[in-house]
């Protein structure tokens, strides 16, 4: 029996009980957690903005250390140290094999179909395909990719999504090139990865957008060299786009990334996106919210928008890239970290998330690392 965060229905709180975990199974690995990042998706889940299953216990980015490994599993071994994602590619579909392992037609599925655990004799849903808000989980092998064990649990975690996401955004999915102007709309954990990585693809003007003051503090810190307080400047009448194309040369940004979720913020990101130039939609939003674009927009202005699945992240490829950044100091995850906290406090980490009163929120486990 282990320790979870139980959703049982969008709107409800967590409650903090055990649950049974399956055998470890061919194929699968089971892991200690260490650590779980809360990200606005799981948010979205318990509020019933995305559609899931339920019960569930929610959490998609984790790190951790392989306890057992099911009959099979050549991938990792006993004592590893693993972050997890979501998004397992398979290796064989037409996506993965075309080089676009994100849209991989079976790696999600398998997550969320295998056997994973119960509660009171009903089965419980993995959340995200990973179930990180627990003492332990159990995954498909795909699910975790080997790291280096030098790097701290609560900081490897954030690989897992926040980091993977942003930096994937820049470098695999617009491909930012030196020299290009910026425009960041959202400062949350994903906004601020896509800050510090536009500063590492050399952007020489990153403009970042938020309604709450102490994320562009933190945008600034990451590299930013012009922020916008959206919620200051609405007030007083004025306009976030005019504000964004006046500190891009009065033409808007190369590439607009939208990191929110919404329809507002995505018709603004468009419009702050220079003509001929890029919008990546970062944000995960909900099947009920459309955006709205006119065929005079969508012709004139020769614009390109980009939706952005897991910042086109290959994990293998990548999440070793991204622990070796850390480890060196170019990605600065530790200042990422505003709060740590326990399971039964995820909810409130919800709270704040929502508030703005945080960065990341970050559970780290009871003799976790």
């Amino acid at each position: 029996m282990v320790r979870a965060a139980v959703l049982r229905a969008p709107g409800t709180r967590m409650s903090v009980e055990e649950i049974q975990l399956a055998p470890c199974g061919p194929g699968q690995v089971r892991v200690r957690l260490h650590a779980s990042g809360v990200c606005h998706s799981d948010l979205s889940v318990a509020a019933g903005a995305i559609p899931f299953m339920f019960p569930t216990v929610l959490g998609h980015e984790g790190a951790g250390v392989v306890e057992e490994v099911g009959p099979g599993v050549t991938r990792v071994a006993a004592g590893q140290h693993v972050v997890l994602t979501w998004m397992p590619p398979c290796r064989y579909c037409f996506f993965c094999l075309a080089g676009q392992p994100m849209l991989c037609e079976n790696g999600l599925g398998e997550s969320l179909g295998s056997p994973y655990a119960s509660l009171g004799g009903g089965q419980l849903v993995r959340g995200l395909g990973t179930a990180t808000f627990a003492e332990q989980t159990l995954v498909p092998e795909r699910s975790v990719v080997p790291v280096d064990s030098s790097i701290p649990m609560e900081l490897l975690a954030l690989v897992g999504c926040a980091l993977g996401t942003g930096t994937g955004a820049v470098w695999n999915t617009a491909r930012v090139e030196a020299g290009s102007s910026v425009a960041v709309v959202g400062c949350g954990g994903v906004g601020l990865a896509v800050v510090q990585a536009a500063r590492l693809a050399g952007a020489s003007e990153i403009v970042a957008v938020d309604k709450v003051a102490s994320k562009l503090d933190a945008a600034r810190a990451f590299g930013a060299t012009t922020v916008i307080d959206a919620s200051v400047l609405e007030a007083s009448g004025g306009d976030t786009v005019a504000a964004v194309r006046e500190a891009t040369s009065g033409r808007g940004a190369d590439y607009a990334f939208e990191v929110v979720g919404r329809s507002e913020t995505i018709r603004q990101s468009f419009s702050m996106t220079r003509r001929g130039g890029t919008t990546v939609i970062v944000g995960a939003g909900s099947p009920d919210d459309e955006v709205r674009f006119s065929a005079m927009d969508l012709f004139v202005d020769a614009k390109t928008i980009r939706g952005c699945v897991y910042g086109s992240t290959d994990p293998d490829r990548d999440f070793p890239r991204l622990v070796e950044m850390i480890a060196r100091g170019g990605i600065d995850a530790a200042s990422m970290v505003t709060r740590r906290i326990g399971l039964d406090e995820i909810d409130d980490a919800f709270r704040a998330m929502s508030a703005g009163e945080v960065l990341r929120s970050v559970v780290v486990m009871a003799g976790g690392g």
